[in-house]
């Protein structure tokens, strides 16, 4: 029967307009944690190739647009994850490792069960919930304990035997001669994976794994003050551990949608107001909007275009820590593209008493004009 290969981008994890450092991040992440050595999990060994796999493709530019645009399909002739040939220069899994995270292996098993994988997910926020904090329930799919064998892999009434190949050591040991001298090579057992343990019955639910996968739904609060990209970290909640090991964390990433009018510098707010040419000379009290409602704001007399005014409090509360930021009121003098003939004729009236005008003094930079704003 065919089987069902997973989208290469999810199988990293990343999205589709993922950087080239993004990519390698992910990867790197991933393979570290289905390394067969530091993995003991029955599927790390596939879980590893399947990584390699889907970083081939991705890394390689072309082979990237042929897969965006016809997706297995258009990469077929690329190694799958079950043939992976990348990498054909090195010994085996430990040789990957270390050239790509240095250091070397020390052969010896882990102890006691494996810690489960973190998961991260991603949450989008209406603007208001990120500056004033929500309550949001997030749907998510994750591999928990095997309820039928209580996460051993063995089938109910039965338990996992000792190795036979490594007596239960979890590891093999070769003495080999060199011209150095003699030395031990010592690798994790190949039948138990490192494990010490086989399963000669597996059970039927989980073929084995100790793991299936659910969906989970859980309550998450949104601190007051976070911004776009924003991650929020809940101990426990990502996949769990192989053989009843720890699960792992879930990290919630946060996308917030922009406002239709505020702008976010920091903790700052930015509010752009217009204003016509009679109120910009005479001045004018104006209602503008703000987080926490309508707000009156004196324009004073003479207010050129891009004079910014400060409403002190009115920005996003800080994440740590307690106040707010300020917000930020830039008058913009707006040109009427029509007149009607009394406009006009005023107008004209008053372009007689008015000689040729000075320029304004020149205009600082945004960041300039708000850093001298917010420092009073």
């Amino acid at each position: 029967m065919a089987t069902t290969q997973r989208d290469l981008y999810e199988v990293l994890g990343v999205g589709r307009s993922a950087t080239a450092d993004e990519l390698k991040k992910a990867y790197r992440k991933l393979a570290m944690q289905f390394h067969p050595d530091r993995n003991n999990e029955a599927d790390a060994a596939d879980r590893f190739k399947e990584v390699n796999h889907a970083y081939e493709i991705l890394s390689d530019q072309a082979k990237r647009e042929r897969y965006d645009r016809f997706g297995h399909a258009g990469v077929e002739g690329a190694g799958g994850p079950q043939g992976f040939e990348g990498f054909s220069n090195f010994d085996g899994f430990g040789d990957i490792f270390d050239a790509f995270f240095g250091g070397s292996r020390s052969g010896r098993r882990r102890s006691g069960p494996t810690r489960g994988a973190d998961l991260r997910v991603a949450l989008d926020l209406e603007f208001k919930e990120a500056v004033f904090g929500a309550d949001k329930e997030i749907t998510y799919k994750r591999a928990e304990t095997c309820q039928e064998c209580t996460g051993t892999g063995a089938a109910p009434g039965t338990e996992p035997e000792v190795c036979g190949t490594c007596s239960g050591a979890g590891e093999i040991r070769r003495a080999q001669q060199s011209v150095f001298g003699q030395f031990v090579n010592v690798t994790a057992c190949p039948r138990c994976k490192g494990e010490g343990r086989v399963i000669a019955s597996p059970c039927v639910h989980c073929r084995g794994v100790g793991l299936q996968r659910n969906e989970r739904t859980i309550n998450v609060t949104i601190p007051r003050g976070v911004d776009n990209g924003s991650q929020i970290r809940i101990s426990g909640e990502g996949e769990g551990g192989p053989r009843g090991g720890g699960a792992g964390n879930l990290y919630v990433v946060l996308n917030v949608k922009p406002h239709e009018v505020f702008e976010r510098v920091e903790d700052h707010i930015l509010y752009e107001l217009p204003v016509n040419m009679a109120q910009a000379a005479l001045g004018a009290t104006v209602p503008i909007p703000t987080l926490d409602g309508e707000e009156d704001v004196e324009i004073p007399p003479g207010t050129q275009s891009g004079d910014d005014f400060v409403i002190r409090g009115r920005g996003v509360p800080h994440l740590r820590g307690s106040g707010r930021g300020d917000m930020i009121v830039r008058a913009t003098v707006v040109i009427p593209d029509e007149l009607t003939d009394d406009q006009r004729q005023l107008l004209e009236q008053l372009a007689e008493t008015m000689g040729t005008p000075t320029l304004p003094k020149r205009q600082k930079s945004f960041f300039e004009r708000l850093r001298d704003a917010v420092a009073g």
